[in-house]
Formats: structure tokens, sequence, C-alpha cells
């Protein structure tokens, strides 16, 4: 099964996007990828940080033969925290103050629960949770210099649904919820937007070729109240939403896009 381009001209245009600067971790490849591309097609400025290079590179041709502004691609690993606010600064030296940012690097590697031990615990902490909280502090001042700005967190439906081995991830994604709602109300009062987006079972190119198969699929399927599957693209536009000012007095939420399977 592959993934089938969505066509584009049916959906929304925000003109307060346009030549705003965004960072978007994990950027190269998945659902990463489609937030660069997504928000490069309204004329964002947009940064991205990985440790994919090739995928990073196909993403730079992708975006260039669709006619975008180019991405800016900073090379980081989101677990080390110095790295991470390094490329923060880089992107916005290089393209302006970040309005925007899009907390999105994560590893939902399996694991069986009798085989975690402490290095993959604090692993898998600091690939799916600690660096959103980071990443928020290296962006604050300048977004309070801006007078506003919006964050958006990706959780997970693994924190709500009936999935097993993969307690730490759940666990970090889980802990992203809360997080979402304690900033919302901390950095209000400079209104800076907080939200969190709750994807379903999205159709990446790694779920297909890591993890489909025709019963996984059909389970899927019927654990939705819709029974299309999800794609990158219908995650991309409830972050462009977010991103945009549409959304100005919407923050602190969770904004599920698992075609009704919650």
């Amino acid at each position: 099964m592959t993934i089938a381009p969505q066509a584009e001209a049916r959906y929304a245009v925000y003109p307060s996007l346009r030549d705003r600067v965004a960072f978007v971790s994990g950027g190269s490849t998945g659902l990463g990828a489609e937030f660069v591309a997504s928000l490069a097609a309204q004329g964002v400025r947009v940064g991205f940080a990985d440790i994919d290079a090739a995928g990073a590179e196909r993403l730079l041709e992708r975006t260039g033969a669709a006619g975008c502004p180019k991405p800016l691609f900073v090379p980081a690993d989101v677990r080390d925290v110095q790295q991470l606010e390094a490329a923060v600064a880089a992107v916005a030296a290089e393209l302006g103050p970040i309005s925007i940012l899009v907390n999105n690097a994560a590893n939902d590697e399996r694991h069986d629960t009798a085989a975690v031990d402490e290095a993959f615990w604090d692993n898998g902490i600091a690939v799916n949770l600690r660096h959103h909280f980071f990443a928020i502090r290296a962006v604050t001042a300048g977004m309070r210099e801006l007078g506003g700005g919006s964050i958006i967190n990706l959780g997970s439906i693994s924190a709500h649904a009936d999935f097993v081995g993969l307690p730490v991830y759940i666990a970090a994604k889980a802990a992203i919820e809360g997080m979402t709602r304690t900033l919302a109300r901390e950095l209000g009062p400079d209104r800076i937007r907080v939200n969190c987006i709750i994807p379903g079972w999205v159709l990446t190119e790694k779920q297909l070729s890591t993890w489909a198969t025709p019963e996984t699929l059909a389970k899927v399927r019927q654990s939705q109240s819709l029974h299309d599957h999800v794609m990158p693209a219908d995650v991309a536009r409830m972050v462009l939403w977010l991103a945009a000012d549409d959304s100005a007095m919407c923050t602190g939420q969770n904004w599920i896009v698992d075609g009704g399977w919650m």
C-alpha cells in the first residue's frame, strides 16, 4: 500500500501565516515532513531539526518541486538539549523570530515492559517528551517580543486507546497533555497559545513499512467512526489551523484527529 497525494486546491489558505517563522522538530520524514511541507506551502519560513539528513534532502527536493519557500534544515538530535537549543537559535538567526513551534519528534519503538532498563526509559522520555519542554522554553522569549505565538505539541491516541507494547512511549505522550495545559495557563498572559494534537493511527511510510498488515489496517478502520485511513495531510491541516490566527482564542486543548476512534 502506498500513500496517495491529496489534492490541495480544495483546502484552506491562511493569510495570517504568510512570512511567519516556524520551527518543527523531527521534520525530515513522516508527520514532521508533512508539517514542514504544508507550512511552507502557506508561505511560512520553516526551519526544522532532525538527525536524518537523507530524509531532509528528500523533503527539500519535494518542497522545491512544489515552488515553496525553501525550508532550513538544521541537523540536531533533540535528545541533546544543547543541540536542540542551538538549532532553535540558528533558525531564529537565519529566518527571524519564531512565532510557530511544532514539537513533533518522537519514536514509537515497541518494547516489552520486562525488558525496559533505566537507560531505555531515559532515552524514551528524552526523545518523546523532554525536548517539548526545552524547545518551548527556547522560543518563549522571542514570542513575547512578537506579542504572541502558537505552540503545537504532538500527543498520541495510544495514551487513550487499548495499546500495549510501548509503555514508555505512552507515558511520555500522556505527560505531554498535562504539560500543554499548565503551560497554556502560564504563557497565556503573553498571548502565547499552547495546544496538543492527538493523532489516531496515521499511515506514514514508517507505519506502512513497519507495522501495517491487512489485519491491523482492518482493525483500525473498524475502531474508527469514519472508515477512511487517517493520512499525514489530515493532521497537517490541524497544525495549520492551530498555527494561524483563525484559532486565536484556542489554547490549552487537545485536538483529536483520529477518524472518530476515541
